[in-house]
Order: C-alpha cells, then sequence, then structure tokens
C-alpha cells in the first residue's frame, strides 16, 4: 500500500468512514441478519438504501421496537453516526484559517442549530440529555450522559491535525455527549490506530501497538477479535462453515443484555463499545489484505445489521486510510448525497490545503 500518497490516505479516512455509515443507512438497527440477506436479494448490499427499503420501511431496535429510525434520510444519506461527522468537518472547515485546538465550547452553537432544523435521523438518548443540560447552562466540562456506546465523531480531525495528541483531544471532546470510560476509549482507540495507518503502519500492526499502549479492556477486546478472526478464517472451524458467519462471530464477541422478557439485546451487535470495538476490529483485520477488502468490509458489516453504523465510522475510516480514497467504489463515490459537500470542506483543512 506504499503508493498512495498521505492526501490520497487521509481523504480515504474521512470518505471511508462516510460511505460505510451510508451503506448502512437502510439495516440500521435490524437486528436480524437472515431478514437483511433475504431483503437485499440474498446478496451482499451494493448500492445505498433508504431507511428499512426492502424491510416494509422501518427495522427492529430491540428495546426501542419497530420504526423507521432516520425519517428524514433516503438512499445516499447518513445515520446520526455520519451526521456527527460532517458536522465535526463543518466546524473544523469554519476555523481552518487559523488552524487551533478543538474547542467544544465553540462547536456548540452550530450543534444546537443543526439539531433545531431539521436533524433527520436518530437522535440519540444521551444528544438528547446533553442539549437538555446546555439548555439548563450546564457547564461544557460538565456535559454528557453515562452511555458506552462508542459514537466516533472526528474523523475530520485526520485532516486537520498532524500529532497523535492532538487527534485524540478531538477524539475525546467530539464525544462531549459521552462520559463512559469505555465509551470515550473506544473514540480514542480508533483515532490512534487511524493516525499510525495514515503514518505508514499496517493496520494489523497499529491495532495490536494501540492495544498495548491502551491496555485492560481494549488490550483484551483486540485479542477477542483476533482470536475470532482465526477461528471465522480457519477452514476446518464450525464457525468458518455457517452461512451467516459474521454475524455468529460478532454476537459472539459480547453478553447477552435482557431488556424484556422477550427478546434479549445482543450486545456484540448493539452500540456499547464491549461489542463494537472487537466488531470493527474483527472486520478491519478478516478483509484489510484483500484486493476490494474495504468493499467486502464495509458489505459485509452493513449486512450483520444491529448499530452496524457505529461499527461503519471505525471500519471505514482504519480501511479508508489503509487502501486510499481510490478503494472506494465509483457507484457509492457517485450517489452519496454530500460527497461533493464534503470534499469542497475537507479541501480548506490544512492537511489538504
Amino acid at each position: 500500500m506504499s503508493n498512495i500518497t498521505k492526501e490520497e490516505k487521509i481523504k480515504g479516512t474521512f470518505f471511508g468512514a462516510i460511505v460505510a455509515d451510508a451503506l448502512c443507512l437502510g439495516s440500521h438497527y435490524e437486528y436480524d441478519a437472515k431478514k437483511i440477506y433475504e431483503a437485499y436479494g440474498e446478496k451482499p448490499i451494493e448500492k445505498f438504501m433508504s431507511p428499512g427499503e426492502m424491510m416494509g420501511g422501518q427495522t427492529h431496535g430491540i428495546g426501542w421496537g419497530e420504526r423507521n429510525y432516520h425519517p428524514g434520510k433516503k438512499a445516499g444519506g447518513t445515520t446520526d453516526y455520519g451526521d456527527y461527522n460532517i458536522l465535526v468537518l463543518e466546524h473544523l472547515a469554519a476555523i481552518a484559517d487559523t488552524p487551533r485546538p478543538f474547542n467544544v465550547a465553540n462547536m456548540i452553537p452550530h450543534w444546537m442549530k443543526r439539531l433545531e432544523n431539521n436533524w433527520g435521523s436518530w437522535i440519540c438518548t444521551m444528544t438528547k440529555e446533553t442539549y437538555a443540560q446546555v439548555k439548563q447552562g450546564v457547564p461544557v466540562e460538565r456535559l454528557g450522559g453515562i452511555s458506552n456506546a462508542m459514537a466516533i465523531r472526528h474523523v475530520a480531525a485526520h485532516a486537520y491535525y498532524d500529532s497523535e495528541s492532538e487527534i485524540i483531544d478531538v477524539a475525546r471532546k467530539s464525544m462531549f455527549t459521552h462520559k463512559d470510560v469505555h465509551a470515550l476509549g473506544g473514540g480514542e482507540f480508533f483515532a490512534r490506530v487511524t493516525h499510525r495507518v495514515i503514518n505508514g503502519i499496517s493496520p494489523s500492526d497499529a491495532i495490536q501497538m494501540v492495544a498495548v499502549d491502551m491496555g485492560g479492556f481494549f488490550s483484551e477486546k483486540v485479542s477477542q477479535a483476533i482470536a475470532k478472526v482465526k477461528e471465522a478464517t480457519n477452514e476446518n472451524s464450525a464457525l468458518y462453515k455457517e452461512q451467516f458467519a459474521d454475524d455468529l462471530a460478532i454476537t459472539s464477541m459480547a453478553r447477552l443484555w435482557d431488556v424484556g422478557r422477550s427478546e434479549p439485546i445482543k450486545v456484540g451487535k448493539a452500540s456499547p463499545t464491549e461489542g463494537t470495538l472487537p466488531g470493527a476490529v474483527y472486520f478491519i483485520l478478516k478483509y484489510a489484505n484483500e484486493e476490494d477488502g474495504l468493499k467486502k468490509a464495509l458489505q459485509s458489516n452493513a449486512m450483520v445489521g444491529g448499530d452496524n453504523a457505529s461499527r461503519a465510522i471505525a471500519i471505514g475510516m482504519v480501511l479508508g486510510a489503509y487502501k486510499g480514497i481510490d478503494a472506494i467504489p465509483k457507484e457509492w463515490k457517485e450517489t452519496l448525497d454530500q460527497w461533493d459537500y464534503c470534499e469542497d470542506m475537507l479541501g480548506t483543512l490544512p492537511l489538504l490545503k
């Protein structure tokens, strides 16, 4: 991958994440992988879909019920994960002429304005809680709620800041709606990995290095994902022979979480970092060295369902950094709603100027 320029890697980082997210819009919060597979014609997803397209216009978010989670969106649009990353890009583009440290207080008015004017996507509980806190005058450093959901929003920062410490700062601050150590750490983990991949380290090496650096929970989750990739790619394993091997792999990496008597959530597919982090690492490692590995990883992740959009940002940014912008299929580039809009802003950021 050494012939890819740093500029191509940075662009691949951002657009890999956004395209990955948009590919999940149709199946976001559908927890039945078999249902997704049958709805999409028993083959991997090839084009962007509107929310619940081919599934009656709704998906089955366990614990929240059957509904359209992104009522203002159509095929080629993004989920709330993509929206947040575009929001951070807009903020960084607005301060591109005079580079400075990332400041949450400066971004909050823009965030409020976007939320109040046809956001169009699912508004997560932490976003609602933080919005109420801002209205009540809670100081910026005390904002957020206790959610262990991984919500990576800093992807555009890789085109703005050149050091790993600055990238980590944005990764944590841009998740200002969250206070949980695992959620914030998940953002930091993929910030570190992506920064290193942009600077020439392979995804596998970067993931293992960052796991050692961060230790504890993060090291355990990476070890779990590495073991699961070995199992899923071993032709003699029972998992390898399963039709829905990726789905089983992801759900097996975290506990079941009893939300109601009738349907426990498979946490490996849900939003908590204990599932999204090893799940994202699994797809990155499984497909990183394949020729069209970016496309395959993004398709496979979308087909599994659950909170596939949370995993998508992490998978798309790491593999986009590794494979470069040209690895994104032409038809996805041409049908992503905000490609040109984002490309213009991205080009104003310090590292791409």
